[in-house]
C-alpha cells in the first residue's frame, strides 16, 4: 500500500521559510542538503508517522533551468508565478517497477524513473528513484512516486523527528477517480482516500493543505 512520503513547499529562502513554520507550529526543522545536478537545496521537518515536509528552493538557476526533472520544472513554474506554498507531494512505494508497467499498460504518460541523490549534513549519501505521471502544471497536480534505497533508520536520525504526525492532506489537484486509476487505489468512491500513514481528502480548490497533531 502507498504511504505519504513528503509534502513539498516552494520557497525563495528555504531556511527562513522552515524557521517560520518551526516557530508557528513548534516543530523541529533541519538542513537537508543540496541536489547538485538540479541546482536545488532543501530544509526538512520529519514527523512521527514516517513522512516529512520539504522546503525546496533553487541555489543555481542555471542548473534548475536545464533540469528535465518534472519536480524541478514545477518548482520553477511555482516560484516564477510568485507563489511560495505547498505545491506537490510524494507517495512512497517499495515496488516502483510495477507502477511503470501499470502506466505503460493503461497508457498513462510518465517520466522516469528519475534517479535522485544528496549528501546529508552528516556526510551520508541518500539515493532514491522517482516516477512522475506527466501533467500540465497550469491545470492540475499529480503526485509523484518515490522509492528509497535506504531504510528509514538510515535516512532519518531519531533526534530530529517530531512527535506530531501529518494526518490529512487536503487536495484538489485532480479528480478522485483519476487519482484512483493512476495510483491503483481500490476504494469506494468518496471524498477521502486512506494511505498507510495518512488520509487524502479531495476538494474543489487548487490549494494543497495539511493537518497534523
Amino acid at each position: 500500500m502507498l504511504s505519504l512520503d513528503h509534502i513539498v513547499f516552494a520557497s525563495n529562502d528555504v531556511e527562513k521559510a522552515s524557521k517560520v513554520y518551526e516557530n508557528k507550529f513548534s516543530v523541529k526543522t533541519v538542513k537537508g542538503g543540496n541536489h547538485e545536478n538540479w541546482g536545488t537545496y532543501n530544509y526538512l521537518a520529519h514527523f512521527s508517522n514516517d513522512c516529512y515536509i520539504e522546503w525546496l528552493g533553487i541555489h543555481s538557476r542555471t542548473k534548475a533551468d536545464k533540469s528535465n526533472n518534472p519536480l524541478i520544472q514545477h518548482l520553477r513554474n511555482t516560484l516564477d508565478a510568485g507563489k511560495q506554498e505547498a505545491f506537490q507531494f510524494a507517495l512512497r512505494t517499495s515496488k516502483l517497477d510495477p507502477f511503470i508497467h501499470h502506466f505503460e499498460r493503461i497508457n498513462i504518460p510518465f517520466s522516469g524513473p528519475v534517479q535522485g541523490k544528496r549528501i546529508q549534513p552528516n556526510g551520508k549519501l541518500l539515493t532514491w528513484r522517482m516516477l512522475f505521471p506527466i501533467y500540465d502544471f497550469s491545470k492540475e497536480t499529480l503526485p509523484f512516486l518515490i522509492e528509497w534505497d535506504q531504510p528509514k533508520e538510515e535516512r532519518v536520525e531519531q533526534h530530529v523527528e517530531n512527535d506530531q504526525a501529518i494526518t490529512t492532506i487536503h487536495f484538489g489537484g485532480t479528480t478522485l477517480e483519476k487519482f484512483m486509476t493512476i495510483y491503483q487505489l481500490k476504494q469506494p468512491l468518496q471524498a477521502k482516500l486512506s494511505l498507510q500513514n495518512a488520509d487524502i481528502i479531495f476538494n474543489t480548490t487548487d490549494s494543497l493543505q495539511i493537518d497534523f497533531h
